[in-house]
């Protein structure tokens, strides 16, 4: 079918000065729209393109966008249609692309979030941090946040009753915390570890010597003594599985050892209720933040006589028994008594006398204050704080500080990030953000957290707008620590690490499989998107890298031999490796996976949508899922999908998505390379949607970092995203292609993204209602 795009570039929507394309392109726009509405044609879609041609352009930006993209992806027209050859496609999309950015150019849409955004739980635990040297567990205090868009950040402007109730007790609790109040009883915390971990070995963190157990953040409120009780992990008839000696269990503090405890075998071999009744003791600790550490003094490793060599999981009787005791519970009950120490936190040294105490009072939260509220404050911002503080000073200095900072921490101003409309303006005028709310925008960007100190005056002398000055800030953001807020909070998100806390791999087929396996999936992944960031290399080395980081877990997994040790360390790779790159690493091949099987569509689709940013549209509500009871499990997998694909409302996307899956089939359903499935070789015949087709993964990753662009605006796209806090619209992408302009001449470096986001209008600016 000719397509109608050469005619509307014929028709005079372009330009003089940039004429169209110099031969005539075949792109057919009905099947693009096919795409999008499964095979449901026109008529279905109840689009008149033909009409359409003849209206501006700017009335219609979303549709166009829609098509530039198909055709800067190559997705259209099909592979089996007549297509342009590459010179073509790039006069066309460059036509494209510079009509549209002329149009936004002069209508100006930059598009707005919310008004109230609420911090996230994640925001939160960080301004918490920054704000009063709290680390604070917050999925005990908050409920996790729902995600939109594919971040957590964007459905945040509610705030109901319950939710509420959760802040007020956060509030609490924090606010005790900061200012070393004691609670009027001992108060207790308990930590549980997954039942599918193995401790058979050493935990990071822990001291060399040591195997097994846990290392937790946890912050003393006040100094004095507390309790540690411990319970051991216990199989299905009660019985502390791998218990055939005496153990000892180490308890320590900040590194140092607290106490040393003995667990032995019953007598009998029977009744082991009691096993674990005496692990308890008492320790001495200052207040404040500390890492309390509890693990099992190792012992020298025994010569296991089996058939085959044991399985690296060891956490469950049936399959893989534990070879010695674990650790399942710690309890920590306190303070018992607390001792005469100097406090810390916010009244560690407030260098004033306690007789004047309102003074003292409002000298430790006028900066705090300012800090919370993320704005320059007055006494009018005090005065509630303050009046809290007066209200209950009674009971000691302490006790009113604690009020005072409960009622910042559930201030509306602390709890919400505003962007109020300036007074006067009509309705969809485009202005620029005030400084404290590009201060805010760039913090929480870059650091999921409340500016610090020095935007907070570069915002107040109204210099932080200034293009130099914000580019030089947030270069400076980068470079600090806690930027990894981009790795843990953005990066965990985008690439679905979030996810791995939920899979189960079916232990009948995956026996291996352990909670240790799932975290340094998490961690291999993490370390590489932190090495991008940090040494500000290309985005594509995301896809490329010939490097990886493991530990002994991930490397026996992987088959890679010669790495010993609970270290993540950096490995180079052969240049024919079956790993390294984002394809390549266990957490992407397991998240895309079903428990018992790969999954070449989810594969494929996460492609799409994450290294390409072209995301197909949901399967129709009455498309069933591959169901092995009508299709044979044990067929190849390309033959139990064509069966499922060959519908003609599922073919159009399968048809995009399957190619790329199968490229990924050497690879099982946990990550791990294989040549063959079911005695049959692995079919890895794969395809990207241009039309090319190749063998395996390597050809794969070539193709998509031959467009370098592409991988780039996709990430572009999502960064812009996570930034704004809201869904992109077809008014976005003029900027997201000037952001990418600015990065092409610098191979699409890391920062070049960020700074670009950072100076983009849709950063920058805002759009009343």
């Amino acid at each position: 079918m000719r397509s109608f795009f050469f005619p509307f570039i014929l028709t005079g929507l372009l330009s003089a000065e940039e004429p169209g394309p110099p031969v005539e392109a075949v792109v057919d726009l009905v099947e693009f729209y096919c795409v999008d509405c499964h095979g449901g044609g026109i008529e279905k879609g109840g689009l008149d393109l033909e009409a359409l041609l003849e209206k501006p352009l700017t009335g219609h930006s979303d549709i166009w966008e829609k098509a530039l993209l198909r055709l800067d992806t190559r997705q259209m027209p099909p592979p089996d249609e007549e297509r342009p050859d590459e010179e073509e496609y790039q006069a066309i999309v460059a036509a494209l692309s510079g009509q549209l950015d002329r149009a936004a150019k002069n209508s100006p849409q930059v598009g707005r979030g919310e008004t109230l955004r609420r911090l996230t739980r994640t925001e939160y635990r960080n301004a918490v941090r920054d704000l009063l040297g709290l680390e604070v567990d917050v999925s005990e205090l908050l409920p996790k946040d729902d995600s939109s868009h594919g971040f957590d950040n964007v459905t945040v402007s509610n705030l109901s009753p319950t939710l509420l109730n959760r802040y007020l007790t956060a509030a609490q609790k924090i606010s005790r915390l900061a200012v070393g109040n004691a609670p009027a009883s001992p108060e207790g915390r308990v930590f549980r570890l997954p039942p599918d971990r193995t401790q058979e070995k050493h935990v990071p963190g822990l001291p060399l010597g040591t195997r097994g157990g846990v290392l937790l953040p946890h912050t003393f409120p006040v100094a004095g003594t507390y309790e540690v009780s411990l319970r051991l992990t216990r199989d299905r008839d009660e019985m502390v599985e791998g218990l055939y000696e005496d153990h000892e269990v180490e308890v320590l503090v900040d590194g140092e050892r607290k106490s040393l405890m003995t667990v032995s075998r019953p007598k009998g071999r029977k009744d082991f209720t009691q096993v674990d009744a005496n692990l308890k003791c008492l320790i001495e600790v200052p207040a404040g933040p500390a890492e309390l550490g509890v693990t099992f003094v190792a012992k020298p490793p025994k010569l296991l006589e089996n058939k085959r060599e044991p399985y690296d999981a060891s956490y469950n009787r049936h399959r893989h028994p534990r070879q010695s005791p674990a650790l399942y519970q710690v309890s920590i009950v306190g303070p018992m008594e607390r001792s005469e120490m100097q406090p810390f936190g916010v009244l560690a040294e407030t260098g004033l006398s306690p007789e004047d105490e309102r003074a003292a009072a409002e000298k430790i939260l006028r900066p705090l204050v300012r800090r919370a509220y993320r704005r320059e404050v007055d006494d009018e911002d005090l005065a509630r704080p303050l009046e809290f503080f007066e209200e209950a000073r009674g009971e000691g200095f302490q006790a009113g500080m604690e009020a005072a900072l409960a009622a910042v921490l559930v201030s509306p101003r602390f709890l919400f990030r505003v962007e109020d409309d300036p007074e006067g303006l009509p309705s969809g005028t485009v202005y620029p953000l005030d400084d404290f709310a590009i201060a805010s925008r760039l913090s929480f960007f870059l650091w999921s957290s409340l500016p610090d100190d020095q935007l907070l005056d570069l915002a107040a002398a109204g210099q932080l707008s200034q293009p130099e000055v914000l580019t030089r800030q947030a270069q400076r953001m980068l470079t600090d620590r806690r930027a990894d807020s981009l790795v843990t909070n953005f990066a965990d998100q985008w690439l679905h690490l979030r996810n791995l806390d939920s899979i189960a791999p079916d232990l009948r087929l995956f026996p291996d499989f352990d909670d240790n396996l799932r975290q340094s999936f998490r961690r291999e992944t993490e370390l590489l998107f932190e090495t991008v960031m940090r040494e500000d290399r290309p985005v594509v080395d995301l896809l490329t890298a010939d490097f990886t980081f493991l530990d002994e877990r991930l490397a026996v997994h992987y088959g890679i031999p010669g790495i010993y040790g609970s270290r993540f360390r950096r490995v180079p790779l052969e240049k024919d490796s079956q790993r390294g790159g984002l394809l390549r690493q266990g957490s992407f091949l397991a998240v895309s996976s079903y428990a018992n099987r790969t999954s070449p569509v989810i594969r494929g689709n996460w492609v799409l949508e994450t290294i390409l940013g072209t995301p197909t549209p949901p399967p129709p509500p009455d498309i069933p899922a591959l169901d092995d009871s009508v299709v044979s499990a044990k067929l190849p997998m390309r033959e139990r999908l064509a069966a499922h694909s060959a519908k003609p409302a599922c073919a159009t996307c399968h048809d995009l998505m399957d190619p790329i899956g199968f490229a990924l089939e050497n690879y099982d359903a946990v990550g791990r390379w294989r040549s063959f499935e079911e005695a049959v070789p692995v079919d890895s015949l794969g395809g990207l949607p241009d039309g090319r087709t190749f063998q395996g993964v390597e050809p794969l990753i070539a193709g998509l970092a031959e467009r370098p662009d592409l991988f780039a605006r996709a990430l572009t796209e999502k960064l812009l995203t996570y930034a704004l806090g809201r869904g992109l619209e077809a008014s976005d992408q003029p900027a997201i292609r000037e952001i990418l302009r600015g990065a092409a001449d610098n191979d699409y470096l890391f920062s070049e993204l960020v700074l670009g986001i950072v100076r983009s209008q849709p950063f920058t600016m805002s759009q009343t209602r």
